[in-house]
């Protein structure tokens, strides 16, 4: 059995780093090295993807963190948690993410929004 937890706080905690060399170390502790993301906005395969579309999305929302709302679970090799993201505990954006875990990190992520602003 994985801790569900663990694997849901390194995720958020790579999508919440700024600094670059800090979050390519907490990418390679959440993610495996073949690791497949993809959400209606973005996708991209491996480790170094996976640390530019963070950067991309820090680039879009600057100031905004990622939350966990909620409690993982999951069966078997699957996770899944919600997550929010906004400015200074704000809710601006909501989702929902599914991965398949190997080894303890995530191998693949298929993400979901939500709550997205009004355009």
């Amino acid at each position: 059995m994985h801790d569900l937890n663990h694997i849901a706080e390194a995720y958020i905690a790579a999508w919440n780093e700024t600094d670059a060399a800090r979050r390519d170390a907490l990418v390679e502790q959440a993610f495996t090295a073949d690791v497949a993301y993809r959400d209606p906005v973005m996708q991209g395969g491996g480790r170094e993807s996976i640390g530019t579309m963070i950067a991309g999305v820090q680039h879009q929302f600057p100031g905004f963190r990622f939350a966990l709302k909620g409690n993982p679970d999951g069966v078997a090799d699957t996770i899944r948690f919600s997550w929010t993201l906004g400015p200074g505990g704000a809710s601006v954006i909501e989702g929902t993410d599914f991965g398949i875990v190997e080894n303890g990190r995530l191998k693949q992520v298929t993400g979901f929004l939500d709550k997205v602003p009004a355009q």
